[in-house]
């Protein structure tokens, strides 16, 4: 009589281990929702100094791992490694690492979305990527 209840019981745990090791989080994504930068965007002044300080660390993206953002190689590497997508800047690899819609989520180990970086980077490729 009491096998029913126990095995009822023991269902349901096992049900409740189930779900709880299926439901872990593995990446946030901060949904940025402050106004959009319409002022022209610096490569050199705004941008690269951001790539450099965030992105461009040791055994990141300082010539280890592609693309490599140290100031004197990031434009090039951006624009010949295929990582921008101007007629769909939202869909640049660069700007879908930065924002966690493609893993891993960039830069590693930072807060999401350092000094602003992800609207910079977005208003710079919709302007054109350019040199400046």
């Amino acid at each position: 009589m009491l096998k029913k209840p126990i095995s009822v019981a023991l269902a349901i745990v096992a049900v409740i281990l189930m779900v709880m090791a299926g439901c872990r989080k593995t990446t946030t994504v901060i949904i940025d929702n402050s106004p959009d930068i319409t002022t022209e965007v610096s490569f050199s002044k705004e941008l690269s100094p951001l790539l450099t300080q965030n992105c461009a660390l040791s055994g990141c993206h300082d010539g280890s791992v592609r693309p490599n953002l140290k100031t004197e190689s990031a434009l090039s590497s951006l624009i010949t490694g295929n990582y921008l997508n101007k007629q769909d800047p939202e869909n640049s690899e660069v700007y879908l690492y930065m924002t966690a819609k493609k893993t891993p989520a960039m830069p590693l180990g930072a807060p999401n979305n350092p000094d602003n970086i992800n609207k910079i980077m977005l208003a710079w490729i919709k302007q054109g990527a350019k040199n400046n």
